[in-house]
């Protein structure tokens, strides 16, 4: 595999090769922004009655995901000041920043007193802290992932930058591992008292070796390159990509958000055992991952817009049937089969639309340009989809309620699939890559 990461010079103009380890250290930021993400949506409900007791459990679970989307409030602000700084000094110093105070922000919330302890000052230390994260988080996917696309020869664009989402579902292997852990192993009051706090260490105990990594990567912008002013024809591609963008990636954060909030829905919607629901999470994992490799693979093979396609048509469809399987019969073999189909076949077009949207964009402004659009779909989208679905749940009593809103998500992306062209190097006839 170590082999398969490899930096093509030629085609990429970047060093000569890039080694297992650094290409980790660049997808760990991604991982733990999800692992984070995941941890507080298994535990929402405990961290609720932890920073926002009340006497109705749904009150405190909508407070709960009410605070963690106050974090995406802050992504665009970070998306540009830590993208600009992406395109103005580099790739590398601009993913050191974000992924240190990220680790900061989690270590935080992992030590700050209930509101039992110290009363109003929790919940905002709290809220500051997400605030705090959200703007490392927004500075963090651009720089990134430009770093992958411009680190690997051009017919490995497809497996390189799906690392990003491979790395996003190891880290919802590990939290789910770590949740079915903790449900086994302690007390159900210990559980909901601690298991949070103690997952989220978990998660900061990668920060220092996340910024090691990073700090042997090699630059892959260099200020001497050249960069012609760009054409009004140039500028006018540039700005109908950044449309599609936010259409492609609105829909694919609305598919992601839905699809790791199942735990959280079958735990408070459908009753069912926290082991069992914990247990999902790990099926998402694994079958996320093979849905992105199978995405960055085809993508190389058969091109982008095909690999979107074929997916996200079979996801549209299936979608709210297997939800309504789901409602009817609340078995683990029914909830692990549902979230493994559905998590594969997101995946596999999610990757593929990734790929697409950064090779499309100019180098001199593909960190910003990525950081800002990708900060403000997952703002507007992923900080409220969980939100939305919960009180959609509860107030038609519908359990079919996520199903409808990943639904209208998955057709809202289809239309940006369809109009996308082909970037595929190979198949299209040029590409602003660098």
């Amino acid at each position: 595999m170590a082999e398969a990461l490899l930096i093509d010079v030629a085609a990429s103009g970047s060093p000569s090769q890039a080694s297992a380890k650094q290409v980790a250290g660049v997808v760990a930021g991604n991982a733990l922004e999800f692992y984070d993400f995941l941890t507080f949506t298994f535990f929402a409900t405990d961290i609720g009655q932890a920073f926002f007791p009340s006497s109705n459990p749904t009150t405190s679970l909508l407070a709960a995901l009410a605070t963690f989307g106050a974090g995406f409030l802050t992504r665009p602000l970070g998306a540009f000041v830590l993208g600009r700084l992406g395109d103005r000094v580099g790739r590398k110093p601009s993913m050191l920043i974000s992924f240190g105070l990220m680790g900061l922000a989690i270590a935080g919330l992992a030590l700050t007193p209930s509101y039992a302890q110290i009363g109003i000052a929790a919940p905002i230390i709290v809220i500051a802290l997400r605030l705090l994260q959200g703007f490392a988080l927004g500075g963090e996917v651009g720089p990134s992932t430009a770093y992958l696309a411009e680190a690997a020869a051009s017919g490995q664009r497809g497996v390189m930058i799906s690392l990003q989402y491979v790395g996003q579902g190891m880290a919802t292997l590990g939290a789910g591992l770590i949740g079915v852990i903790l449900a086994a192993t302690l007390s159900p009051t210990t559980l909901h008292a601690m298991g949070w706090r103690i997952a989220l260490g978990v998660g900061v105990l990668i920060v220092p070796f996340g910024l090691a990594l990073r700090r042997g990567l090699t630059e892959t912008l260099h200020t001497a390159d050249p960069t012609d002013p760009p054409t009004q024809s140039a500028v006018n591609a540039t700005v109908r990509i950044l449309v599609l963008a936010l259409l492609l990636l609105a829909s694919g954060t609305t598919i992601t958000y839905v699809l790791n909030y199942m735990t959280t829905f079958a735990t408070h919607s459908l009753h069912m055992a926290s082991s069992l629901a914990f247990g999902a999470t790990v099926v998402r994992g694994i079958f996320a991952m093979v849905g992105a490799v199978l995405g960055g693979w085809l993508a190389d093979r058969i091109g982008r817009r095909l690999t979107m396609l074929v997916p996200g048509f079979a996801l549209l469809f299936l979608t709210v049937p297997g939800f309504a399987l789901l409602a009817h019969d609340r078995t683990a073999a029914v909830l692990y089969g549902v979230t493994a189909v559905l998590s594969i076949l997101g995946g596999t077009s999610s990757t593929a639309v990734l790929v697409a949207i950064t090779e499309s964009l100019p180098k001199p402004t593909r960190s910003t340009s990525l950081a800002v659009v990708y900060a403000i779909s997952i703002s507007i989208f992923g900080g409220t989809a969980q939100f939305n679905v919960a009180w959609l749940t509860d107030a038609t009593h519908s359990l079919l309620a996520p199903a409808w809103y990943m639904a209208i998500g998955v057709a809202a992306g289809l239309a940006g699939m369809i109009w996308i062209g082909e970037t595929q190097p190979v198949k299209a006839a040029s590409g602003p890559i660098g």
